[in-house]
């Protein structure tokens, strides 16, 4: 799972519900900032992940699963993380 594809993901979840990504975040209690793509980088450039909070409040707010959150996820990505995982197990 890189950075950007959980991005895109919840960008993905977001417009599945027809909703922006400060609509969603409204919607699941948090502050309506907390996926804006200004908040995705510090100052200093290192990327900042969405917590798991963040996430479960969304899926809480709309109803879905986590099966459904990672199918948004981009395929490449899962790509390469299974790759990645099998390596480890070899």
């Amino acid at each position: 799972m890189t950075h950007n594809g959980l991005w895109t993901a919840i960008e993905s979840f977001a417009r599945a519900h027809g909703v922006s990504c400060s609509a969603l975040a409204r919607m699941s209690g948090l502050d309506p900032t907390t996926f804006n793509k200004s908040k995705r980088f510090s100052p200093d450039g290192k990327p900042r992940w969405p917590s798991t909070q963040s996430i479960a409040k969304i899926l809480e707010a709309t109803g879905k699963d986590m099966a459904f959150f990672i199918s948004l996820l981009p395929a490449a990505a899962l790509a390469a993380e299974a790759v990645a995982e099998v390596a480890e197990v070899v």
